[in-house]
């Protein structure tokens, strides 16, 4: 039995929010922070919405999303967050941020054996753990997009993680969440991401030496692979700010292997502007080239 029943997320993003949809409907009480008003209303807009889509698409009863709302409560202060079990972080990929963030919860949580995750792809948990005075409760914690309906985690201890914040972690993830946990080592990219980015920026390079269309690059991998995405629409669904972030420190240029070019101007390029703010993404601008 989990002795985790009340959680955190910093950051109502689109992972944030999905996050938290996933604890509450797992019947947690579950408290939600943002930077500002603002982006809080935002947040809490978009996941009032996502719990309303799965009521029409018959994944939940009216009364189920009715509970799960009555489970949020929404806040700007960190220090609302002093009664939580287990907080995740899932704020922007911005070290010099998350590191505050986790100063900050280290001072205001009051349980000590609280455990304090992040949601990060691309930054070492290990610095996350040195900005506390509790590293052993410091772990990561990596849902995917988007967290309501995929099932794997991947759990990431570090050197200075204890087993028990690790156990503790796996069985919440896995009896509580009812989701899939893999254990991966405080590396780049971890387990999917350090396999799925060089992949993408693969695919990047192969549209930009005009091996294929964008459109054939994806449809060679949808009906050659039985991938459910290609590369290229993935990028856009993932965000090409998002690749920028996770492919700046793994797949270096070498021999034979130059780094993919940054347009500054055009959607649909890997420039650091998402694609899914753009009228169109990879597909449509190989179109029209």
């Amino acid at each position: 039995m989990s002795d985790i029943a009340r959680v955190g997320v910093v950051g109502c993003g689109l992972m944030g929010s999905g996050i938290a949809e996933v604890f509450a409907r797992a019947g947690l009480d579950v408290m939600v922070s943002e930077a500002s008003g603002e982006a809080l209303e935002f947040g809490r807009t978009r996941l009032t919405n996502s719990l309303e889509t799965a009521v029409k698409r018959g994944k939940l009863t009216p009364e189920q999303r009715d509970e799960a709302l009555s489970r949020l409560s929404f806040t700007v202060e960190l220090s609302d967050f002093a009664d939580r079990d287990l907080v995740v972080e899932a704020v922007a990929e911005r070290e010099d941020v998350k590191v505050k963030i986790f100063e900050t919860l280290d001072r205001v949580i009051e349980r000590r054996d609280a455990i304090l995750a992040s949601n990060t792809s691309s930054i070492p948990i290990v610095k996350l753990a040195a900005a506390t005075s509790r590293p052993e409760q410091v772990i990561g914690l990596h849902f995917f997009n988007p967290a309501p309906v995929q099932k794997l985690v991947e759990v990431i201890p570090t050197l200075t993680t204890s087993a028990v914040t690790t156990e503790r972690v796996e069985a919440f993830a896995s009896q509580v969440l009812a989701k899939e946990p893999i254990r991966a080592r405080d590396r780049a990219g971890f387990v999917v991401n350090a396999l799925l980015v060089p992949y993408l920026l693969s695919a990047v390079r192969m549209f930009e030496s005009g091996v294929a269309t964008a459109s054939d690059i994806d449809k060679g991998m949808e009906a050659g692979c039985a991938h459910p995405m290609g590369p290229l629409r993935l990028c856009d669904l993932i965000g090409l700010d998002t690749i920028v972030r996770r492919g700046g420190g793994r797949a270096p240029p070498g021999p034979g292997r130059p780094p993919p070019r940054r347009v500054p101007d055009g959607p649909g390029y890997l420039t650091p502007a998402s694609a899914q703010a753009s009228s169109y993404g990879w597909v449509q601008m190989s179109d029209a080239l």
